[in-house]
C-alpha cells in the first residue's frame, strides 16, 4: 500500500514539473523583426523609385507587429496617400499577401466582403510582405502613383534593396 502511494505521489510530481517546464519554454518567444534602419533603407529605396518614374508618393512600412517603423510623404502629395499607404501595408502585414491579393479575393467572391468592414483594411494594390525565409518580418506600402501596380513596383524595389540582409 505504501508502494503504491509512493508511486502516486512520484507521478503526480513528475506530472508537475514537466507542466511546469512547458509553462516556463513559453513563458518568453523570440521573433525576428525589421530592423528601423532597413525600414528606412526600404522606404526611401522605394520613395527614389517612384521618383524616377515620375510619382510622388508616400512610403509606410510596419514592422512584423504592425507598428509604423518609417513613414516618408513627399512634397505635393495629396493628404489621403498618408491614410492610403498605411492601410495597404496594413492590409498585407495582417493577412500575409500583397494588398491587392485582397481586392482579387474580394472578385472572385463578392459575398466575402467582411475583412473590408476591419479598421484599415482595404483592397487597393500597392503594398507587399516583407518576409525573411517564410516569416513575415514586415511590410511596405506605398500610395500616390496613378495606379497601384505602379505603387506595387516601387515598394518591390524597396524589398529588393534590403533583400540580403532578410536571408
Amino acid at each position: 500500500m505504501d508502494f503504491k502511494i509512493a508511486a502516486t505521489s512520484a507521478a503526480i510530481s513528475l506530472c508537475a514539473l514537466a507542466g511546469s517546464a512547458q509553462a516556463q519554454t513559453s513563458v518568453l518567444i523570440s521573433q525576428r523583426n525589421l530592423s528601423f534602419d532597413a525600414a528606412l533603407q526600404a522606404a526611401t529605396t522605394a520613395l527614389e523609385t517612384c521618383r524616377k518614374n515620375g510619382f510622388r508618393v508616400t512610403v509606410t512600412v510596419l514592422d512584423r507587429g504592425g507598428r509604423t517603423r518609417v513613414v516618408l510623404h513627399d512634397d505635393n502629395v495629396s493628404p489621403h496617400t498618408l491614410e492610403n499607404s498605411l492601410r495597404k501595408a496594413y492590409t498585407s502585414l495582417t493577412f500575409r499577401i500583397p494588398s491587392g491579393d485582397m481586392g482579387k479575393r474580394i472578385a472572385a467572391n463578392p459575398t466575402a466582403t467582411s475583412p473590408l468592414l476591419l479598421d484599415k483594411v482595404t483592397s487597393a494594390q500597392g503594398a507587399l510582405p516583407i518576409k525573411a525565409g517564410a516569416d513575415i518580418v514586415g511590410s511596405i506600402g506605398v500610395s500616390g502613383a496613378p495606379g497601384g501596380d505602379k505603387d506595387e513596383v516601387c515598394a518591390q524595389t524597396g524589398i529588393d534593396k534590403i533583400a540580403a540582409g532578410l536571408n
